[in-house]
C-alpha cells in the first residue's frame, strides 16, 4: 500500500497528497468532516481538536491534538477521530452534559470541548474532576462561559469514576460513550500498519516532530513539502534510564515525559512544572528536540533542562558526539550544529533526596501562551547547606541562559534573605531583556527578580513571610 494511510473514524484512508499538507484540510476540504472547525490556525483555540489513537501495550492509546498543526504524515499508521466518529443516534455522556449544563451556546467552540473531553474519558489516569478540567486547558470558549463547561466536564468526572477503571473502552462503548466500532480498531490498527509504509522523503529535508511551531510559522511552504518525519520514530521516542542518568529522545513529546515513571520519580512537583508548558492538545504533539533546535530564548522544556545541566546527544550518519546543552546555543538562533547533523538525544544526572528542582513561569495566559520570563534551578542541599545550585532563565537574553554568576553565589551557604537579595542582584547584571509584546524591559527584570525569590521560597519554605498575630 503506498501513500498515507489511516483510519479517519470507522474507515480506511489513503492519501497521496504531499505528506507535509495540513491534516485539518484534508479532513475539512478532501473529507468534508465539516464538524471539525478552522480557528486560529496555529493551535490556540482547540475548535479543530481531534482525537489521534496509536497502538500501545496490547491496546490503543488516545491523545487529543489540534489538526491544524498536524502534519498528514504523523497520521500515518493511527486511528483518527473527529466529532462524527463520535457522534451516535442520541447524544452522547459527554454531549448531554454539555447540553444539561448550559455549556455551548454559538456552538462553534462546541465539538472541540467535545472531542477534549471524550480523551480525558480515554485517559490511562484515573478520572477525577480536575483532570477532566484540565483537559480542556487548550479549548477557548468566547461566550458561554467556563462555570457551565467546569460543571460539565465535573458531571462527566464523576460518572465516569462510576464505570471503574478495568477494561476501559469497553465499558465506554458499552455506556454509549463511543460508538461501537471504537472495539475492531485495535486489530485493524495494527493490520494496517503492518500492509503500508510511509513515502519516502526527499533528500534534502527538514526534520519535522511534532510541527508544533513550523506549522505556524510557514505554513504553506511546509505543506508542499516532502520532509523527514520523526515523530514516531520508536528509539527516538524513549524516555529510559541509563546508569544515573535519564536519556531522553528527540521525539519524545512533553506528555511522554510527564507519563514516564523514570522522570517522574526525579521530580516529585513534576505535576505543577508540566501544567505550566502549553495545553493538553500541544503537550501531546510537541517534541523535546524540537524545543530544543527551535532555539526560543523563552523555550520552556529548554529552560528546564537547563537547570539539569543536561548534554546532547547529537548525530550526523554513524557519527556522534556530545556537548553541554549551555554550549548549544552560540546567539540568536544561532545553533552549534552541522550540516545534516540532528539531536538524538538530551540526558541529565538523575536527581536524588538531596536534589531540589522547580520551576517558575509568567505568561499573559496560564495555559497554550509564550512566557513573558521562565526560569529553573536544581540545588543539592547536604545538611542544610547548599552545595551547589544551577538557575536558568528565559526571556532575558537573546538566547536561554544559565545564570552562571548567581549561580556560583550559592555554593557553601545556607538558604535566606540576605542569599536571595544578592543572588537576585547577580542574576539582574547577567542578563540583557529588551522590550516586546510580551513586556518591557524593566518589567522583565522585575519578573526574573521575583521568580528567582519564588524559587527559595518554593522549595524552602521556612523562608516564607509569617504573619504576625493581631
Amino acid at each position: 500500500m503506498t501513500g498515507i494511510a489511516f483510519i479517519l473514524n470507522h474507515r480506511e484512508v489513503v492519501s497521496s497528497l504531499p505528506p507535509g499538507s495540513i491534516l485539518l484540510d484534508y479532513i475539512r476540504i478532501h473529507s468534508r468532516l465539516i464538524g471539525t472547525k478552522i480557528g486560529c490556525r496555529e493551535g490556540d483555540c482547540g475548535a479543530c481538536n481531534i482525537l489521534v489513537g496509536e497502538p500501545h501495550g496490547e491496546g490503543i492509546r488516545y491523545r487529543s491534538m489540534t489538526s491544524c498543526l498536524m502534519p498528514l504524515a504523523n497520521a500515518h499508521g493511527k486511528h483518527i477521530v473527529t466529532i462524527e466518529g463520535l457522534n451516535r443516534k442520541d447524544p452522547t455522556p459527554v454531549q448531554r452534559a454539555m447540553i444539561e449544563h448550559g455549556a455551548t451556546q454559538c456552538g462553534f467552540c462546541t465539538v472541540g470541548f467535545v472531542v477534549s473531553l471524550v480523551g480525558f474519558c480515554l485517559g490511562e489516569k484515573k478520572p477525577d474532576e480536575a483532570r477532566a478540567i484540565a483537559s480542556v486547558d487548550g479549548n477557548i470558549c468566547r461566550c458561554t462561559g467556563y462555570k457551565s463547561i467546569e460543571r460539565a466536564a465535573a458531571a462527566i468526572a464523576g460518572e465516569l469514576a462510576e464505570l471503574g477503571e478495568e477494561n476501559r473502552l469497553e465499558r465506554l462503548v458499552e455506556n454509549g460513550y463511543l460508538p461501537d466500532y471504537f472495539q475492531t480498531i485495535p486489530e485493524r490498527l495494527r493490520a494496517l500498519r503492518e500492509k503500508s509504509a510511509q513515502p519516502d522523503v526527499a533528500k534534502q529535508a527538514y526534520i519535522v516532530g511534532g510541527g508544533t511551531d513550523l506549522y505556524v510559522q510557514r505554513p504553506e511552504e511546509m505543506s508542499e513539502r516532502r520532509d523527514r518525519y520523526i515523530f514516531d520514530n520508536p528509539r527516538l521516542r524513549e524516555v529510559k534510564q541509563v546508569d544515573d542518568e535519564i536519556s531522553v529522545g528527540a521525539a519524545a513529546t512533553v506528555t511522554d515525559l510527564w507519563e514516564s515513571t523514570e522522570f517522574a520519580a526525579s521530580f516529585p512537583s513534576l505535576d505543577r512544572a508540566m501544567k505550566l508548558v502549553s495545553s493538553t492538545p500541544i503537550r501531546n504533539m510537541a517534541t523535546i528536540g524540537g524545543n530544543l533546535v527551535n532555539a526560543s530564548p523563552i523555550g520552556d522544556m529548554t529552560i528546564f533542562f537547563l537547570a539539569l545541566e543536561s548534554r546532547l546527544d547529537l548525530l550526523q550518519q554513524d557519527e556522534k558526539r556530545t556537548i553541554r546543552l549551555a554550549d548549544f546555543y552560540k546567539g540568536y538562533k544561532l545553533l552549534d550544529l552541522g550540516p545534516g547533523e540532528i539531536v538524538e538525544s538530551l540526558r541529565f544526572r538523575i536527581s536524588d533526596e538531596k536534589d531540589l528542582f522547580n520551576f517558575e513561569k509568567v505568561c499573559k495566559r496560564t495555559h497554550l501562551d509564550i512566557a513573558s520570563v521562565n526560569t529553573a534551578v536544581r540545588m543539592r542541599v547536604v545538611d542544610g547547606v547548599i552545595r551547589k545550585a544551577v538557575f536558568s532563565a528565559g526571556g532575558v537574553s537573546p538566547v536561554p541562559m544559565v545564570l552562571n554568576k548567581a549561580s556560583a553565589l550559592t555554593a557553601g551557604r545556607k538558604p535566606g534573605h540576605a542569599l536571595i537579595e544578592e543572588v537576585t542582584a547577580a542574576a539582574e547584571n547577567e542578563i540583557s531583556p529588551i522590550s516586546d509584546a510580551r513586556g518591557s524591559a524593566e518589567y522583565k527584570r522585575l519578573l526574573l527578580k521575583q521568580l528567582i525569590t519564588a524559587h527559595f521560597l518554593e522549595l524552602f519554605p521556612q523562608l516564607c513571610p509569617v504573619e504576625a498575630n493581631v
